[in-house]
């Protein structure tokens, strides 16, 4: 990651403004929710294979090998046709990415679809309550890895001084 580190600051930085993300507050909880799902901002591709994804309705997986094919990306692990087809038909995604999937594992694509799920989801909102349970939900659809979540919260309130 520490080669990646300049990038992936700069990414954040351009495109926060964007969606929203403009408190110190909203910046930590973003960071730590990113953190956690990409392991320390190391991994921007899921380690599992997506199979266990493979037909799973609730991400609109319909068709053979949508599970891997769709699998977790990105600082927030979008995950599941249906959230990949709402990314590519927003204004903020360039190209084909449902023929480029691993584009979200790169940047800008790992940052950009983040902050974009992380505004369509409406995480300001909870982020200005202060609210991680809420966020975590909405983000991992329970509270997998809780503690850890609540720990890089705390660091990154602590390292932007809040």
């Amino acid at each position: 990651m520490a080669r990646n580190a300049e990038q992936l600051a700069a990414q954040i930085t351009r495109w926060a403004p964007t969606f929203g993300i403009t408190t110190p507050l909203r910046m930590a909880h973003f960071l730590a929710q990113s953190a956690h799902e990409t392991m320390g901002f190391v991994l921007m591709t899921e380690m599992a294979s997506g199979k266990a994804y493979e037909w799973n309705a609730v991400l609109g997986n319909t068709q053979k090998g949508d599970g891997v094919r769709f699998k977790g990306r990105g600082l927030l692990q979008l995950t599941g046709r249906a959230n990949y087809q709402a990314y590519a038909r927003s204004k903020f995604c360039v190209g084909d990415l449902m023929s480029h999937p691993d584009w979200l594992a790169q940047f800008p694509g790992a940052v950009k679809s983040a902050m974009w799920y992380w505004w369509n989801r409406g995480l300001n909102a909870a982020a200005d309550r202060d609210d991680v349970t809420t966020i975590t939900r909405k983000i991992n659809g329970g509270l997998n890895g809780f503690e850890q979540r609540k720990l890089y919260l705390r660091r990154a309130k602590s390292a932007l001084t809040i």
